[in-house]
């Protein structure tokens, strides 16, 4: 069957053979997922075993199977992952298999099967669904899953290509037979049986052969990429993170229509740390809006062509508001609690490439709210910096300066022992927020621009004033009452530099990012810095797992979420200090890239949720995580893009590639594609024909030239004139 199917580029480059939970060595993978129905695992096994979730987490442990009377084991087998589906092959003495399964955008669950009869004896197949659940119907089956913990139950609808499964197939000695089992899942009471029947028989009673099912399967599903930019260049390792990060974009893309999740959104992730019993809740699971994590996606999500799914999570929250209308983390039936969080900026950046002045005009009062709400809840009558009560809120748990004042206690969980903080993370964010909203009121014309312009401008000086330590030059946490300063340099000190509030005085800053010492680790950025007295590389606290083996502790733990800002920032600062940091860039976004990838090994995708320090070793098994940006600084940094509200800004970083080509950008109503070759580099076939030097082009035509990668400004007005001359 591999022969046989047409891979795109990208699917072959993100292939990746067996692909497990590393807490779950049997489990296989799925790269494929539906609006709703996705794995969680599925068992080396024809048809769909394993665990399977809808919407969120149910661990449906069986859709359908197929029972061999010659076999029940299919192990050892051999697996290759790919983005769009999953192909297992078995062979021993008695029968071979070979399978492709993937899961649809409209909720189904395909498995396209080939058996050959290696024995001497009759072979029997017969189909076998979730007991209890699946009653017959004439050639289909009918079922309905009962989901205790939700306000809705799952319904379902199993068509074959081949009826006799439903009695028993028999296959003689050497005899071989193909066919396809489609499972199609939906909300019971909402998405009748006439339609669950239509889709799955659209896979397996369509008349196609399982070739040409699989076949129009991986068609569809590369036709979102399409709408994605493209980027290659001199380095595999960038290009093959990029490709994944599009990949990983798409696996947590979600739309329920459903509850409270009414638009489309990206998950933070599809695996969770709950408990993998047959239809169980408890624990903590990512397919749900996390709040905090909107933004990261927002950023790489707004280079997407079309903004429809970076403008879901934002209608999703405004049309579901909590805690005093903050935008909150929201399930289908539960609207949940807040995290601090940049959103109000990440939708202006989402603007400032759509344009998108309709959506953002109706969703500006709720961003507005954001900054009135934070302020209300977390402010003080001291100063613009606002009090976070609880260290989870931020995100980032059980960062050391909450302790500071109190030694780092060995039970950090007694709530006395902790202190109330102006963090400077939340602090930046309301910043960002702010200036963001005064933005957005300037294009609309709305009056409250100067107000909030204002507001931006005080946080600022606060942030800046008290927060900034020029001794050891670097900004610290406040006790929330005394403003003492809690001198940890967590992380996010190093935020006014990605927020560009800095200038000359505070170019000590980022000399502790770069510090071996510090946060320079043989796996950066650390959480905290190395020689903070509670440092711990592997997330444990003072000597505890405190949250288990691979629980979220921000006390020295590498995470990307962070990684993305962190280098954002040192982008940013680079540029300023005329790009004296490029190389460190350089190097740092290459180790990042590598955390994309199990053991550093291009050929195994990989991304969880936070690592070793010390060591890069994976703490967490929640692969493909999507809670950090990676596109938006290839875009804006190696590229060098930047849009503004009236001009295109380029300003690449030099990270030492001898060539690359941005292209298929759409931006603020262009189309924009940017290269940059040097003379003396020799480029692959697919990009012959790349002219030396740094080059704009908008619209197809040149609009700007350079020998070198360097930096210059260009306003939209100028792209209506005629072919600059190269």
């Amino acid at each position: 069957m591999l022969a046989d199917l047409a891979y795109s580029r990208a699917e072959q480059e993100l292939r990746a053979g067996r692909k497990t939970l590393r807490t779950r060595p049997d489990a296989l993978l799925l790269g494929s997922t539906g609006a709703r129905l996705w794995a969680d695992y599925v068992d080396p096994a024809p048809g769909f075993s394993g665990r399977f979730d809808f919407i969120h987490k149910v661990n449906i442990p069986l859709l359908f199977t197929v029972h061999c009377s010659l076999t029940d084991s299919y192990e050892p087998c051999r697996t290759e992952w790919f983005p769009s589906h999953l192909l297992m092959e078995y062979r021993g003495n008695r029968l071979s298999l070979t399978e492709m399964k993937f899961i649809t955008w409209d909720d189904c669950a395909v498995s396209c099967q080939t058996w050959t009869n290696r024995s001497g004896e009759e072979l029997v197949l017969r189909l076998a669904a979730y007991e209890g659940a699946f009653r017959e119907s004439g050639r289909h089956l009918f079922g309905r899953f009962p989901i205790e913990h939700y306000s809705f139950d799952i319904a379902g609808c199993i068509a074959v290509s081949e009826p006799a499964l439903l009695t028993g197939m028999r296959l003689q000695p050497g005899q071989t037979a193909s066919f396809v089992i489609a499972a199609s899942l939906g909300i019971a009471g909402q998405d009748g049986d006439g339609m669950l029947l239509a889709r799955a028989a659209a896979y397996a009673e369509s008349g196609r052969t399982p070739s040409q099912v699989a076949n129009d399967h991986i068609h569809h599903y590369r036709s979102w990429f399409e709408k994605t930019p493209v980027f290659a260049s001199s380095d595999p390792l960038l290009d093959r993170t990029w490709a994944y990060r599009w990949f990983v974009l798409r696996h947590n893309l979600a739309d329920p229509k459903y509850g409270n999740l009414r638009h489309p959104l990206f998950y933070e992730g599809r695996s969770h740390k709950k408990s993998k019993e047959p239809f169980s809740k408890g624990g903590w699971e990512f397919s749900k809006l996390i709040n905090l994590s909107v933004p990261l996606h927002l950023m790489d999500a707004r280079w997407y062509h079309d903004p429809h799914y970076g403008e879901g999570p934002l209608r999703n929250m405004a049309d579901s508001p909590g805690e005093g209308g903050m935008f909150c983390c929201l399930t289908v039936d539960t609207v949940m609690h807040s995290f601090a969080n940049f959103t109000c900026w990440a939708a202006y950046q989402l603007y400032l490439v759509h344009r998108n002045r309709d959506t953002i005009a109706e969703l500006l009062p709720s961003l507005k709210s954001q900054i009135v709400e934070w302020k209300r809840i977390h402010g003080n009558e001291r100063d613009e910096l606002l009090i976070e009560h609880k260290h989870t809120r931020t995100g980032k748990e059980y960062q050391p300066s909450y302790w500071y004042f109190h030694n780092y206690p060995k039970n950090p969980k007694d709530k006395t022992t902790y202190t109330h903080l102006k963090r400077v993370d939340r602090a930046v964010y309301h910043y960002l927020n702010t200036l963001a909203v005064a933005r957005l009121c300037r294009e609309l014309d709305d009056p409250d621009a100067d107000k909030f312009g204002t507001l931006a401008d005080s946080i600022k000086s606060d942030i800046l004033g008290k927060m900034w330590d020029g001794e050891t030059e670097y900004f610290y946490d406040l006790h929330y009452e005394t403003d003492e300063k809690a001198m940890v340099k967590n992380i996010v000190g190093i935020y006014p530099g990605w927020a560009r509030m800095i200038d000359d005085r505070y170019n000590g800053m980022i000399g502790h990012l770069l510090d071996e010492r510090e946060f320079a680790t043989k796996c950066p950025f650390p959480s905290v810095s190395a020689d903070c007295p509670a440092y711990s590389k592997e997330g444990g606290w003072m000597g505890h797992f405190v949250k288990g083996r691979n629980g979220c502790v921000w006390d020295g733990p590498t995470w990307p979420y962070t990684n993305s800002i962190a280098l954002d920032a040192l982008a940013k600062e680079s540029k300023r200090r005329g790009h004296i940091f490029d190389g460190r860039f350089a190097h740092f976004l290459r180790e990042y890239s590598f955390l994309h990838f199990l053991n550093r090994d291009l050929g195994q995708p990989a991304l969880v949720e936070h690592y070793n320090s010390a060591t890069g070793e994976p703490l967490s098994d929640e692969q493909e995580y999507n809670h950090s940006f990676y596109i938006d600084l290839i875009i804006t940094h190696v590229a060098g893009l930047t849009v503004e509200q009236d001009r295109i800004v380029l300003d690449p970083i030099d990270t030492g590639l001898d060539y690359f080509c941005l292209d298929r950008v759409k931006a603020a109503g262009f189309d924009v594609r940017i290269t940059y070759r040097n003379p003396r580099a020799l480029v692959p076939d697919e990009l012959h024909g790349l002219e030396a030097g740094y080059r704009l082009y908008i619209d197809g035509k040149l609009a700007f030239f350079s020998d070198t990668l360097t930096h210059t400004e260009l306003e939209f007005s100028q792209f209506v004139k005629k072919e600059v001359e190269g």
